[in-house]
């Protein structure tokens, strides 16, 4: 099965909208998407923070 193009991927989030969705929707799902895919090839590429670092600096640890 080949991927998707960008195309296709655009169509089926449009697609899968409710039928009443407005352009703030569209823009919407569209940013949610693309920060997932940047966040999930940041993990592929191992620019990942450890989580107890993340809670080291955001003080929600003990230590």
């Amino acid at each position: 099965m080949q991927p998707q193009t960008l195309k296709q991927q655009a169509h089926q989030l449009i697609d899968h909208l409710p039928d009443d969705a407005t352009w703030r929707d569209v823009a919407y799902r569209a940013a949610v998407r693309a920060d997932i895919e940047a966040g999930l090839a940041d993990s592929r590429a191992s620019r990942v923070t450890p989580v107890e670092d993340v809670l080291k600096e955001l003080g929600l640890t003990d230590e």
